[in-house]
């Protein structure tokens, strides 16, 4: 009597949807981080590109959204959500800093994720902001904001870490050589963009975007060219896999 042996599950996913080692690159692996250095950065150079006829503070953004709440509200969204895949990119980034030297590895990455995270915090407040425009009109939206914009939140704290990170970040790249001289002083520029609630664009905020994309998408397209590649069979299961989990998230999150 002859008898099967029983493989795991967990054998049997890896082998359909094989994971590549972390290496080097560290969390969150070179898949993720190296799409992320792409997509990134060019969600948020177009988000800027979108606003960018429309003047930069605050009140003058509001009205801008009273008359062309679509146009404003996907340049908000992609500009958000390139800000929000900056993290893996900078995970990897970090780490392969952090492989020749920790110290800068370890302060680049955290400061820049810190400034991340008061990025996400502002997107909120922008978004809040639109839905007053909706509700009530463009002049009590902008009455709102004002009454509220120096008042104290924790996030406040790390308006620092959202400049100084990029700087500290890009010295390590160069210093350990993960980028040139040239593409870590193009990353350096992602500093001069600035921050806060509803801010426009200005010929600054196009200069650190194109900044961070000479930086960051030629190494993120370099780590998507590099060697094992993927199968087509696990391509094909990984793909629509994605999409699905993607669609089903966005679902959830609006049924809230």
């Amino acid at each position: 009597m002859s008898t099967n042996p029983v493989t795991p599950i967990g054998v049997r996913l890896s082998g359909a949807l094989p994971v590549e080692r972390w290496e080097v690159t560290g969390f969150p692996g070179r898949w993720v981080g190296g799409t992320a250095m792409v997509v990134g950065p060019l969600l948020m150079l177009t988000g800027a590109l979108l606003r960018a006829r429309f003047p930069f503070f605050f009140p003058d953004q509001l009205a801008a959204y009273e008359r062309h709440p679509a146009l404003m509200a996907t340049a908000y969204g992609l500009f958000a959500g390139g800000s929000l895949m900056l993290w893996p990119a900078v995970a990897v980034v970090a780490a392969r800093i952090g492989a020749r030297s920790a110290g800068w590895g370890l302060w680049g990455g955290v400061l820049v994720m810190f400034g991340l995270f008061a990025r996400a915090f502002h997107a909120g407040v922008d978004h809040l902001a639109f839905q007053l425009v909706r509700s009530e009109g463009a002049g009590p939206a902008t009455e709102a904001v004002s009454a509220g914009y120096g008042a104290f939140h924790v996030f406040a704290t790390l308006n620092v870490a959202v400049l100084a990170g990029w700087i500290v970040l890009a010295l390590g790249a160069w210093r350990t050589r993960v980028l040139g001289p040239v593409r870590a002083g193009a990353l350096a520029l992602t500093a001069a963009l600035p921050l806060g609630v509803l801010k426009g664009t200005t010929p600054l905020s196009l200069l650190a975007l194109a900044g961070l994309c000479a930086a960051l998408v030629p190494l993120g397209l370099a780590l998507l060219r590099g060697a094992p590649r993927p199968g087509r069979a696990a391509v094909l299961r990984w793909v629509p896999l994605t999409l699905v989990t993607f669609a089903l998230m966005l679902l959830l999150g609006q049924a809230g």
